[in-house]
């Protein structure tokens, strides 16, 4: 993971418990998992999006093509 060794891992973990305590890390973690589902979903809207976009242009040039 991210080429992490245990050590560098649990010392980062530990950090962070000392930083935000341990009742706010669930919150924090669901938090960030929520913001990268929702950045996975704006990224996937935007790929369709281009696609569609695409295939539209397409249409239009082979229209324009048969005229």
């Amino acid at each position: 993971m991210f080429g992490l060794k245990p050590l560098e891992l649990g010392i980062i973990v530990l950090i962070l418990l000392l930083l935000f305590g341990a009742s706010k890390l669930p919150k924090l973690a669901r938090s960030l998992g929520s913001s990268a589902r929702e950045f996975r979903k704006g990224v996937e809207e935007g790929k369709a999006e281009e696609a569609a976009a695409a295939t539209d242009a397409t249409a239009a040039a082979d229209g324009a093509e048969d005229s």
